[in-house]
């Protein structure tokens, strides 16, 4: 579904991606860990587009590279953030609506009334997915934090993606939150595959069928989730050992 070759992404002087290659296969769940500042993040940017980069990135064989955020969007790229990205005074159907009138086209064309309908059964279906069916019309300025990132979730999911992008969607979730978020998660499609950024080790293992560890902005390893837990050199990275 995903191949990245040599993907590097430079900051001035600085390196946050280093040649990166990566295979992620079509309806997996992958996971992509690492210490702080190993460049997660920022590799999940560049396949979205919204950090420019050099080298190749396809999506189920259609090169990426120089196409837009909003292009790679309509060829089936989702993504949630590390900061739940709402806006305070709209609803959380109207959140959920936002991206699928982009994805949709011209504004003009996203507003006739047949397509409009269709578009707000469709915010309505992901927010129910996510459980926020009854806080559909309330603001996300009043929403909790979790609240928020399962509207932007069902943002992503309302978009029927090929490839979900995940930044940290566990990060400043309660237990029994994250163990919904799980749920939510394992319940997935089939059709769609997922490329996790976490810091929660145990929800990525769980989740994930393939695991790869950046370090420094380098791929290190990819391998099975019980070869990654074990793995003395993943060990190290997160120990801060450089060899």
């Amino acid at each position: 579904m995903l191949i990245l070759s040599g993907v590097t992404v430079a900051f001035g002087p600085v390196v946050a991606v280093d040649d990166v290659s990566l295979r992620v296969a079509p309806g997996s769940r992958h996971g992509l860990i690492g210490p702080n500042g190993a460049g997660k993040s920022t590799l999940l940017a560049a396949i979205a587009g919204t950090t420019p980069a050099r080298g190749g990135c396809r999506l189920a064989g259609r090169e990426l590279a120089g196409l837009a955020p909003h292009r790679r969007a309509r060829l089936g790229v989702g993504r949630t953030h590390q900061q739940a990205a709402t806006c305070a005074t709209l609803t959380a159907l109207d959140n959920v609506l936002l991206g699928l009138y982009r994805q949709a086209g011209p504004l003009r064309a996203a507003l006739r009334p047949a397509l409009r309908r269709a578009l707000r059964a469709r915010a309505a279906d992901a927010l129910a997915a996510v459980g926020l069916a009854d806080r559909a019309t309330v603001t996300a300025g009043a929403l909790s934090y979790a609240e928020r990132r399962c509207v932007e979730l069902a943002a992503a999911l309302a978009t029927d993606p090929r490839l979900l992008l995940l930044d940290e969607p566990a990060a400043g979730l309660a237990p029994s939150e994250v163990e919904r978020l799980a749920r939510l998660l394992a319940d997935l499609p089939a059709s769609t595959t997922v490329l996790i950024v976490e810091h929660d080790l145990d929800l990525v293992y769980g989740l994930a069928d393939t695991v790869t560890v950046l370090d420094n902005g380098r791929h290190l390893v990819t391998a099975s989730p019980a070869e990654i837990r074990t793995s003395a050199v993943v060990r190290d990275a997160f120990a801060g050992v450089r060899p």
